[in-house]
């Protein structure tokens, strides 16, 4: 029988939608937690259960950690773990995960699944290196790395098909920002090593590509801006996500903004900068209408993403206040041209959202140019249609 190790980093991804950028730190924990923050990780770790145990089509055997580091998560979903490994707690650190994920070696575990963003790849692979193969649950909020499925629910079919013996594995990249530098409005990323991951490219985010430095590529940029700004409204709210290409309509106003932060412009001034979830609720709420509000995103380049990946602070609650019909995708032609598949992916945590998202959309890629591309949220189990597996005690 199929042994499956299951980490959940509990803290992942809270600093998200408060506009923290990462949750790296004892003293960002706190912030995040005073300003209401919360992280996805249990609630993503419950779904990837729920998924596996439609998907699999075998009994197999779950060892994990003791509390909100997998234990909680297991038995929510209706799985009970053969064993529980003593670590975490009250508060949860990197040694937890690292000392979990050498026990789960140690009792000869198959698959580890981890349930956290770029920090915790990296504790994984700090411990562990290549010797297992893993897959990432993506919880945090930047989530660069190609360790990572494209959502939970891909997670779920790609240990199912691992553990059936379906798939070989393949080595990916573990990077990671330097969050105090990112908080900051710079981004450097840093390649760290890698880590074996089942292989299956329609299952798996790649990592993160930055936009080229060329001047054909900032001459896309201020196109694309200069026709946004012809064409705003003085009465509409614009919520401009984060990005190279999102900010060059903040230059193109005249305007400074957060490089890697959400702001808000309106009759061409920055009516508030670097906001958070609930400041755009806030906003929203005392304009006159979700008819009067854009939001204008960019993909994230080499991955695809235009929600749920370093934009958190556009929530599903703020997508459904705006709508779909109002939202503008910007994104240059060498950046669309550059997605392993051309698609703009989603993955709010929201599977109401998802869909809704999904289908064509056009995207400006220069001046009074557009091309139609395909969003897609992922899977579904309906989708598949896989028998409803074992879960062995």
């Amino acid at each position: 029988m199929k042994i499956l190790g299951l980490i959940v980093n509990p803290i992942a991804g809270i600093g998200g939608a408060v506009a923290l950028k990462g949750s790296d730190g004892e003293e960002i924990i706190r912030e995040a937690r005073r300003r209401g923050g919360v992280s996805p990780a249990p609630g993503r770790a419950e779904f990837f259960l729920k998924a596996l145990r439609q998907y699999i089509g075998s009994p197999f055997t779950l060892i994990t950690c003791k509390g909100e580091m997998g234990e909680n998560e297991a038995r929510n979903a209706g799985v009970f773990p053969q064993y529980v490994i003593p670590v975490g707690g009250v508060s949860t650190s990197a040694d937890d995960t690292k000392a979990a994920a050498l026990e789960m070696e140690r009792r000869g575990v198959d698959l580890i699944v981890f349930c956290g963003g770029d920090g915790t790849a990296r504790d994984i692979m700090d411990a562990l290196d290549l010797r297992k193969p893993v897959i990432g649950v993506p919880s945090g909020v930047k989530m660069e790395s190609a360790v990572f499925s494209v959502n939970p629910e891909a997670a779920a079919l790609l240990a199912a098909k691992f553990l059936g013996g379906g798939l070989s594995t393949v080595e990916r990249e573990v990077v990671d920002v330097d969050e105090e530098e990112y908080r900051r409005g710079t981004l450097r990323t840093r390649l760290y090593g890698y880590l074996r991951v089942p292989d299956d490219t329609d299952l798996l985010q790649g990592a993160k590509a930055p936009s080229p430095l060329t001047e054909d590529e900032k001459e896309a940029q201020k196109s694309i801006a200069k026709y946004i700004v012809e064409e705003m409204d003085e009465d509409v709210l614009y919520i401009i996500g984060p990005g190279t290409t999102a900010k060059a309509v903040l230059r193109e106003l005249g305007l400074t903004g957060c490089l890697l932060g959400v702001d808000v412009v309106m009759g061409r001034r920055l009516l508030a900068s670097d906001v958070s979830e609930r400041d755009l609720i806030h906003l929203i709420e005392s304009h006159s209408g979700s008819s009067r509000v854009r939001i204008v995103v960019t993909p994230i380049g080499g991955q695809g993403y235009i929600f749920g990946r370093g934009n958190q602070q556009i929530s599903p609650k703020v997508i459904r206040m705006v709508s779909r019909d109002n939202l503008i995708v910007i994104a240059t032609l060498n950046k669309l041209l550059s997605l392993p598949k051309l698609r703009l992916l989603v993955d709010t945590g929201d599977r109401e959202i998802d869909l809704s998202l999904s289908g064509y959309i056009r995207v400006i890629v220069d001046y009074r140019r557009e091309l139609v591309v395909k969003v897609e949220p992922g899977l579904t189990v309906a989708q598949w249609g896989n028998p409803t597996g074992t879960i062995s005690p």
